[in-house]
């Protein structure tokens, strides 16, 4: 179920009385398609009349051109970037599956997962007063200098070179 704001529900409150209003002056001729959104004798809105005049919308407020069906790719970027679920975004863009959406949208995703791996490095705890190191490049039996990586906070990184004895 759509839970619409007031302010949404005043405008299609308004929207519907119209529709009512031309339905009536109209008569016989009114045209019953069950639709909401109708030219005013309750005909079906062709997609190419919806197209012109969002073109016409767009001029007249001085954006950018940007066609009507970009605004579905808009709106999906926008939703992956603010780590919305892509089987979400599939639901919403009618895909009928969400590999569809991830071929699609396969630029925004990597920054999404790069974005969702930092979040999930934010969860593991740590120790604020400890140094967390590790030694790199070793193998079993290496007597060889390694360099030690201290990690002294989440977002610090101190490298400091240190003699491995054997």
């Amino acid at each position: 179920m759509v839970h619409l704001d007031e302010d949404t529900m005043d405008a299609l409150r308004t929207h519907l009385a119209k529709q009512a209003a031309d339905r009536l002056s109209w008569g016989e001729a009114w045209q019953d398609t069950g639709r909401i959104f109708t030219q005013e004798n309750g005909e079906w809105l062709h997609p190419g009349w919806l197209t012109d005049y969002f073109e016409r919308l767009v001029e007249a407020s001085g954006l950018p051109p940007i066609r009507l069906h970009d605004l579905r790719h808009v709106a999906a970027s926008l939703m992956l970037a603010a780590g919305v679920d892509v089987k979400i975004v599939s639901e919403t863009l009618g895909h009928s599956d969400s590999r569809i959406t991830r071929d699609i949208y396969q630029s925004v995703l990597p920054k999404v997962g790069a974005e969702a791996a930092e979040a999930t490095a934010r969860m593991v705890p740590r120790a604020a007063s400890s140094k967390i190191a590790r030694t790199a490049g070793l193998t079993s039996g290496s007597h060889a200098p390694a360099e030690i990586i201290a990690i002294s906070g989440p977002a610090t990184l101190d490298k400091e070179k240190a003699q491995v004895s054997g």
